[in-house]
């Protein structure tokens, strides 16, 4: 039996709130159980530096936890003057995905950030980020086509993300935090809404694992980014 009582493939319950940061062009409060993230999108009306002149626009993301995100208060990565390997890992994997799943061209040449911030953490920040930063950087893009900034909405499709693992030798989906602490292996997996891979991040903790597990991880994020998907379509409407 798991921790949380849930069956091997069963989710947290999730949740998206749209419109919670009154400024932002696009906003999503994203719950995966007692994991909480605010997902903000805003537009820059010009491309990063290096981009300039290329006729083609950029989504690019920061991501964060609140001091009290956690069990005990953690410094915020501000006053230490340099943000962790970490951080940095997990907001260039927030871009990435949201990247892969955008027209960049039909953008035109325009920057939109998307600011992640735990405000509660309890396992699977990253996962839980990609699938709100989905929402806000939808309505960003949403906002942007009712003003006629742009013509067509670049986005090709959804993206999700669920972490995986094997625990007590059986592969489960969504892991909370005393999961994840004990897990044999972690994996999170970051798919389109047409079942396409963008990225696997799988690793052995406590034991290596087999093609099998390999192959059961991957089954079971399937079927919950599908989920996840559906209710993504759900929320927007």
């Amino acid at each position: 039996m798991r921790p949380s009582h849930r069956a091997a493939g069963e989710l947290r319950p999730v949740s998206f709130e749209r419109n919670v940061a009154r400024y932002a062009e696009g906003s999503c409060l994203v719950k995966f159980g007692a994991t909480h993230v605010l997902c903000t999108a805003s537009l820059e009306d010009k491309p990063p530096p290096w981009l300039r002149g290329q006729g083609r626009g950029w989504i690019t993301a920061e991501y964060g936890m609140l001091p009290r995100a956690t069990h005990t208060r953690t410094r915020r990565e501000s006053n230490s003057g340099k943000q962790s390997g970490r951080t940095h890992e997990i907001q260039r994997l927030i871009g990435r995905s949201l990247r892969a799943v955008t027209n960049l061209q039909a953008l035109g040449e325009r920057q939109i950030t998307i600011d992640c911030d735990v405000l509660q953490a309890d396992g699977g920040t990253r996962t839980a980020a990609i699938t709100g930063a989905w929402i806000a950087l939808h309505d960003c893009l949403k906002w942007m086509h009712g003003r006629s900034i742009i013509r067509d909405l670049p986005l090709r499709d959804h993206v999700a993300a669920i972490s995986c693992g094997i625990s007590n030798g059986e592969a489960v989906l969504d892991l909370d935090y005393e999961e994840d602490s004990s897990a044999d292996t972690d994996a999170n997996f970051v798919m389109t809404g047409a079942g396409s891979l963008v990225e696997v991040q799988a690793t052995a903790e406590a034991a290596v694992f087999s093609d099998a597990q390999l192959q059961s991880l991957l089954a079971l994020a399937k079927s919950g980014i599908a989920k996840l998907v559906e209710l993504q379509k759900c929320a927007i409407g």
